[in-house]
C-alpha cells in the first residue's frame, strides 16, 4: 500500500527544491536558442496560461512547466534520440505521470521551422483533459 502525501506537503517535497536552485538559475541564464525562442511566446501568459521555465520537479528540471494545467513542455535535441536518451525520457515521464503531470515534447528544429504549429499543439494539449 502506498503512503499518500498531502498535496501541500507533496509540493514542498518535489517542486523547486533548494538543492536545485543554483542549477535552475544557471539553466535559465543559458537557455538553448530553441528554448529562448519558445520562451518569448510562452512568457507573460501569452497562451492563456502561466508557464515557468527551468522548473524542478523531483530530480528533474523541466524546460517549461504550466502549474495550472500540470503540463510540461520539453524541447529535445539530438541527445534525446539515442537509445539511452529515449530510455531516460520514458523514465522521467513515468515519474511525472505519478504526480499527475503530462509531458509534451518537440524537437528543437520544430520551434525554428514551425513555431505557430508548436504553439497550436501546446494550446490543444492544454485543453485536453488528463
Amino acid at each position: 500500500m502506498r503512503f499518500a502525501i498531502p498535496r501541500r506537503m507533496n509540493r514542498r517535497l518535489i517542486h523547486n527544491t533548494k538543492a536545485k536552485n543554483d542549477h535552475r538559475r544557471e539553466r535559465r541564464h543559458k537557455l538553448t536558442s530553441a528554448e529562448a525562442v519558445l520562451w518569448l511566446s510562452l512568457k507573460n501568459s501569452q497562451l492563456g496560461a502561466k508557464f515557468r521555465r527551468q522548473h524542478s520537479i523531483g530530480p528533474y528540471i523541466a524546460d517549461f512547466f504550466c502549474p495550472v494545467f500540470r503540463v510540461i513542455v520539453e524541447l529535445d535535441g539530438a541527445g534525446h534520440k539515442t537509445e539511452l536518451g529515449v530510455e531516460r525520457d520514458a523514465k522521467r515521464s513515468e515519474f511525472l505521470k505519478r504526480f499527475g503531470i503530462r509531458v509534451i515534447r518537440f524537437e528543437n528544429k520544430a520551434v525554428f521551422q514551425n513555431l505557430e504549429g508548436v504553439l497550436d499543439a501546446i494550446q490543444a494539449f492544454l485543453k485536453q483533459q488528463p
